[in-house]
């Protein structure tokens, strides 16, 4: 693929922009383990996937990359947390184009916001993550902060925090707030590791909607967190998904929704024709297998083209 030589893609069409997309590195330098519910992950190896990918993206000559969280693991020894986020984030700029990040429970689990967001090229005056960038006319990328209100991140003291505590103190009867034993249905979500989307940015979220359809664009909607039930399991579900989605269709401009978090991946459409597609991680690829993608964007649809276990998904009908 090499659109700068006139080449197309699969689909015997050229595409109006093609990015680079990556999820759930959590790069670590310890040994391999396992998830809580005994998935094998292999720290170390993130990295190569990472930088197989990077290698890749700059073959395809791609145009930007999106990283949708979770860089370094929460298991990285506290005293190596600065240097493996470091480590991550130079593989990251060894591409050869803008890379747009967001931020995820283990990246927060390593570092303060404070400290992480200058090494993401995220810039904010407040230690918010949310911003929204259109690289061609046709089309805006909107990338949430889906720690906003949350329990990790921002000082213990801080009103989020604060907010966030209470939150879960309501909804999770558990002494571990990480635990969803006892929680049914849609209430597994009330788990300290997902947060929520706060009043400001909701309505930051509808002005930029409201933007987006007064020029005719059409949007990307990217968060660490899925937004949808059915394109996961319900405990990585963003606390307050729904009312994130409620915006979204007072408009007809959201095309798809991209997340990362729930490391399987998944994909769904929700009832308004929206495509929700969770991205599978990077972290759980053995030794010589691989996670990471690009996508094609046309006037009518998206094309996610898959490595390995990050499967391809022809999303159709955004029109």
């Amino acid at each position: 693929m090499n659109y700068a030589n006139g080449l197309v893609n699969a689909r015997g069409k050229k595409p109006l922009i093609s990015f680079g997309v990556i999820s759930d590195v959590q790069y670590a330098d310890i040994p391999d383990g396992r998830s809580f519910l005994g998935v094998p992950r292999y720290y170390r190896h993130s990295l190569l996937v990472l930088q197989r990918a990077v290698q890749k993206w700059n073959e395809q000559k791609l145009k930007f990359v999106i990283n949708f969280g979770d860089i370094v693991d929460g298991f990285c020894p506290k005293d190596q947390s600065l240097i493996a986020t470091k480590k991550v984030v130079d593989e990251f700029n060894l591409f050869d184009g803008p890379v747009y990040h967001m931020i995820g429970n283990h990246c927060l689990y390593n570092l303060p916001r404070e400290n992480l967001l200058p090494l993401l090229n995220i810039h904010s005056s407040d230690n918010h993550a949310y911003y929204d960038f259109s690289p061609i006319p046709e089309y805006r990328f909107i990338l949430l902060d889906g720690y906003d209100i949350s329990a990790i991140g921002w000082p213990k003291d801080h009103p989020n925090t604060l907010k966030a505590l209470h939150f879960l103190e309501e909804r999770n009867p558990n002494s571990d707030k990480n635990s969803p034993n006892g929680l049914v249905g849609l209430e597994r979500r009330f788990l300290m590791f997902n947060g929520a989307v706060g009043k400001e940015q909701l309505e930051w979220l509808d002005r930029v909607l409201e933007d987006a359809t007064k020029l005719n664009q059409k949007v990307v909607l990217c968060s660490h967190l899925p937004l949808d039930p059915n394109a996961s399991s319900i405990e990585p579900l963003l606390w307050n998904y729904d009312e994130v989605m409620d915006v979204v269709h007072r408009y007809n401009c959201v095309k798809v929704c991209l997340s990362g978090h729930a490391h399987k991946g998944g994909y769904s459409v929700d009832s308004y024709g929206v495509h929700h597609r969770v991205l599978e991680a990077a972290l759980e690829c053995p030794p010589g297998t691989n996670a990471f993608g690009y996508i094609d964007l046309f006037h009518d649809s998206l094309l996610l083209s898959g490595t390995d276990r990050l499967a391809t998904q022809d999303m159709v009908e955004i029109k």
